[in-house]
C-alpha cells in the first residue's frame, strides 16, 4: 500500500513540475494566437469602413494632437477630455485604436487607449496625454507596456532595442515607421523626455526597468522616417495574458484525471492479486 501511494505521489509531483514548466511556453502560445485574432478583426473592420471614414476619424484625431499643444496639464486630464479622447480611434468600439510592430524582437501587439493595468494586461495601451498614433509635425505619441509577465512577453524584450532600429505603428490603414535615435532611464515621475517638440514627429515605447524590479523607466524614442522596406509576414502576435487561475484550473483537472486513473490501475491491480 505504502509502494502504491509513493509512486502515486511522485506522478503528481512530476505532473504538477511539468505543467509549471511548460506554463510560459503554452501561455505564450495562447497569447500569440488570441492577438493573431484581435489584430484580424480590427483589420477586417477597417477594411469595411468608408475611406472617407477612415479619413474623417485621422482628422479627428490630429485636431485632438493639436489641442495638446497649449495644454500644460495633458498628462492628467479631466474627465470631459478622458471621454472626448476615448471616442477617438476607436474603430470596434473596444478602444483598440491600431497595433505596433517591431521586427526587431519580432513583435506585434494591439495599442488600447489608456494605460490602466486592465488594459496592460492584455496588450499595450497609449498615454492618456501624450499625441494620438497618427503622425504629424509637433507630436510624439507614448506606448506603454509591461515586463515581465510570467504569461506574456508585450514588451518584455523592448530592451534589446538599439538606435537606428525601427518599429512601426498600424492606425486606420496608415503605417507610420520610427527610427530608434534615444534610449534611457528614467525616475517613474520623470516626464520631460516625453515632451512634444516642436516641428518633430515622435513616438517613446515606455516600460518599466529593471526587469523584475521596476523601479524605474525605460524609454525608448524613435523619430518618424519614410520606408519602403516593411514586411510584417514573419512577426508574431503577443499580448493577451491568460489568466491565473485558468491555468491553475487546467493544471487541477490534469492532476485529478491522473489521480483517478492511477487509483483505478491500483485497484485493477489489487483486486487481480486477491483473485490469483
Amino acid at each position: 500500500m505504502k509502494k502504491h501511494i509513493s509512486t502515486i505521489i511522485a506522478i503528481l509531483v512530476f505532473i504538477t513540475g511539468l505543467s509549471l514548466l511548460l506554463y510560459p511556453t503554452v501561455s505564450n502560445y495562447w497569447n500569440s494566437k488570441h492577438q493573431t485574432a484581435v489584430v484580424a478583426n480590427y483589420t477586417d473592420t477597417l477594411a469595411k469602413m468608408d475611406d472617407k471614414d477612415k479619413q474623417a476619424a485621422i482628422d479627428a484625431a490630429a485636431a485632438y494632437n493639436e489641442t495638446l499643444l497649449s495644454n500644460a496639464g495633458r498628462f492628467t486630464p479631466g474627465d470631459s477630455e478622458l471621454s472626448l479622447y476615448k471616442s477617438l480611434l476607436n474603430a470596434d468600439g473596444t478602444g483598440m485604436m491600431g497595433y505596433i510592430t517591431i521586427p526587431e524582437i519580432h513583435c506585434k501587439l494591439a495599442i488600447y487607449h489608456s494605460v490602466d493595468d486592465s488594459v496592460l494586461q492584455v496588450g499595450v495601451g497609449h498615454l492618456e496625454g501624450s499625441s494620438l498614433p497618427v503622425g504629424g509635425s509637433s507630436t510624439h505619441c507614448v506606448i506603454s507596456g509591461h515586463r515581465g509577465l510570467p504569461s506574456a512577453r508585450l514588451f518584455t524584450d523592448i530592451d534589446r532595442l538599439e538606435k537606428g532600429d525601427l518599429f512601426y505603428l498600424h492606425v486606420y490603414g496608415k503605417v507610420l515607421a520610427y527610427e530608434v535615435d534615444k534610449i534611457s532611464v528614467v525616475e517613474p515621475e520623470d516626464y520631460g523626455p516625453l515632451e512634444i517638440e516642436e516641428g518633430k514627429d515622435l513616438c517613446t515605447l515606455l516600460t518599466c526597468t529593471p526587469y523584475g524590479i521596476n523601479t524605474q523607466r525605460l524609454m525608448v524614442r524613435g523619430h518618424r522616417v519614410v520606408d519602403s522596406l516593411y514586411d510584417e509576414s514573419n512577426i508574431t502576435s503577443d499580448a493577451a495574458r491568460v489568466d491565473t487561475l485558468v491555468v491553475a484550473s487546467c493544471v487541477g483537472i490534469v492532476l485529478l484525471l491522473v489521480g483517478i486513473i492511477v487509483s483505478k490501475i491500483w485497484r485493477l491491480k489489487r483486486h487481480e492479486k486477491n483473485n490469483s
